[in-house]
């Protein structure tokens, strides 16, 4: 089993990456210390960790800025001694990829380049270093209505954003086989729960649903994602970073097989019982809109190598876990107003002054 003193966690203000802070916190025994690097683009939210950064101190520190930052990279690896890199920092949306691939082709590659640079130099120093790479199943391409992706699928991006993510899992194994750094990868299907940018389908059909907007469908709304719990997901990371074999691929899924019609009605049942809303009159605010260029039709990702290796599997059932999210959006309504007005942007403004570059949690 790895040991960490002082982890690096890219990317930590971000949906997966709030929830991993979170996690390794709250449900864990590391005793070591956290530095959350994350330039706060509009899906990353300082605010998110408030409580995190009010209660643990000294062993939660944040740096406001860009993995592609290469003195800021190495200083902080060298300041805070760190062993361990999780590297969450990515852009992440198709439609925006398809929009303005750019940015996904500088943070997702050449951040990803930066990190695994600074990590070879220490290694070459003699310090000891891990480097676990978060990646997705939208590498593999798209699948029919059989079979599963494996960790041995080729890969067929299809998306700019799955391109980019595709060369930057190349690029880490690269770096193993090369030059012997030690890492891992994990491959990931949908994520879903607290703290999800509302641009993404549960939370904007959540918000929608509670402001009587339109619920809008692609194409024909049977395209069929397998969706994860997001803590689930923070577990199986935090097993592969301390147990996974160096230079080997995990892949994390929900087992959890569902249409995107499926997902709108399991939300539209939790939303109807638990803010006291109509059924019907959520229904009938489906509508459906023009697909996305290159949608593919089905990913569904085999975890039988996790499971068997490191003893891992998904806790939480579908039903559950949009119960439990469906009830974190109702009870934190000051989050996502802050969210959508862009009030969270000023959260580091507002409690750390001017320090823009690097703000520990007890400053």
């Amino acid at each position: 089993m790895r040991t960490f003193k002082n982890i690096l966690v890219t990317g930590g203000c971000g949906f997966i990456g709030s929830n991993f802070v979170r996690y390794i916190f709250d449900n864990t025994d590391y005793t070591g210390r956290i530095v959350n690097l994350d330039k706060l683009t509009y899906a990353g939210n300082a605010e998110s960790l408030s409580d995190i950064a009010a209660r643990i101190g000294d062993r939660y520190v944040f740096a406001k800025g860009d993995i592609c930052d290469k003195a800021l990279v190495s200083d902080l690896l060298e300041r805070f001694d760190i062993d361990g890199i999780i590297h969450f920092a990515a852009e992440s949306h198709v439609d925006r990829s398809i929009l303005g691939p750019g940015e996904f082709i500088q943070t997702n590659i050449m951040g990803t380049f930066v990190l695994l640079e600074a990590a070879r130099k220490r290694q070459a120093e003699g310090k000891s270093i891990h480097f676990h790479h978060i990646s997705t199943d939208e590498v593999f391409g798209s699948l029919g209505s059989e079979g599963f992706f494996f960790e041995t699928t080729p890969y067929a991006p299809r998306s700019p954003y799955s391109a980019s993510k595709a060369s930057s899992d190349h690029l880490v194994m690269a770096y193993h086989h090369t030059y012997g750094l030690s890492v891992t990868l994990s491959n990931c299907s949908n994520n879903y729960g607290p703290y999800q940018f509302p641009e993404k389908l549960v939370p904007l059909m959540i918000l929608n649903m509670l402001e009587n907007k339109a619920l809008p469908i692609y194409g024909d709304g049977l395209y069929i994602r397998d969706w994860l719990y997001v803590t689930d997901h923070c577990e199986g990371i935090w097993t592969i970073a301390r147990n996974g074999r160096p230079g080997e691929t995990y892949n994390i899924g929900g087992e959890n097989e569902q249409t995107n019609l499926a997902v709108l009605d399991a939300l539209i049942r939790e939303v109807a019982g638990q803010a006291g809303r109509s059924s019907d009159a959520l229904h009938a605010l489906k509508k459906t809109v023009p697909d996305r260029p290159g949608h593919d039709r089905r990913y569904a990702i085999n975890c039988d190598k996790i499971a068997k290796e490191l003893g891992w599997k998904p806790r939480t059932g579908f039903e559950d876990g949009i119960r439990k999210t469906v009830r974190w959006y109702l009870e934190n309504p000051t989050w996502v107003q802050h969210v959508r007005s862009g009030e969270y942007q000023h959260w580091v403004d507002r409690n750390y002054g001017d320090r823009k570059t690097l703000v520990s949690a007890k400053a």
